[in-house]
């Protein structure tokens, strides 16, 4: 669990065990604190570390046989990092049910198949705050923003060389793709893990390492909401 009663201090690993929901005679709206952040930056490690109620927004990828999946450019290889890969309206629609209704049914998404092979009950207990993980979550920061869902966006950095091998042994691990398609697949994110944080920060997401994070996630588990970063604005095309 979060320790709420102030900031953290000491290793990152010593989460405080204190209860986490605020004392109110009013009930307590649920927002949720999307976190972002490239692939393997370990994402999954630190949502489960708060104790708080987790929803894998990588559930929500468009299936294998979906003819709108974008390929990687000058290859056969399917584009998993492209939003386009990811169904940003049905991870939105649960997020808001859940802020809602403490309750949902969610995809069960198997990435070595790129199926969903079932779906389950997410139950959120009508807890005050819940956490969406995933590559895409900070594609959706203004969208909860406008719906008044959301308490904070963050967006985990590192090093990329050491995300490159996090995610690597991950993947092999969990055998999610053969061994050539991760291989191109780590290569070409390593090489733009930066551009991948700026893009996510110019979204609203907060960049931070992990103990930053676990800062603010306390922070909104207590009540202290805050505003991220408005969306940069995209820009006008220059008159030809």
């Amino acid at each position: 669990m979060l320790d709420t009663n102030g900031l953290l201090t000491g290793s990152p690993d010593r989460v405080n065990g204190s209860d986490w929901c605020p004392v109110s005679s009013q009930p307590i709206p649920t927002r949720v604190v999307l976190l972002a952040g490239p692939s393997g930056s370990g994402k999954s490690s630190l949502a489960a570390r708060t104790g708080l109620p987790v929803l894998r927004l990588d559930d929500f990828y468009k299936e294998g046989h979906d003819p709108t999946l974008p390929l990687v450019p000058g290859s056969a290889d399917v584009d998993w990092d492209s939003p386009l890969s990811w169904d940003a309206d049905a991870a939105v629609a649960t997020i808001v049910e859940l802020c809602a209704t403490g309750r949902t049914t969610v995809p069960v998404y198997d990435i070595a198949t790129s199926a969903r092979v079932g779906r389950e009950v997410l139950d959120i207990e009508r807890t005050p705050l819940f956490v969406a993980e995933g590559i895409f979550a900070a594609d959706i920061v203004a969208r909860c923003q406008e719906l008044g869902v959301l308490a904070d966006a963050l967006c985990l950095r590192g090093r990329p060389s050491t995300t490159f091998r996090r995610r690597l042994l991950r993947d092999l691990r969990e055998g999610r793709k053969s061994v050539p398609v991760l291989l191109r697949r780590g290569w070409r994110l390593m090489r733009t893990e930066r551009s991948i944080v700026t893009r996510q920060t110019a979204l609203g997401a907060h960049p931070c390492d992990k103990a930053e994070a676990l800062g603010r996630l306390a922070a909104a588990a207590a009540g202290r909401h805050r505003a991220p970063a408005a969306p940069a604005p995209t820009r006008a095309p220059e008159p030809a």
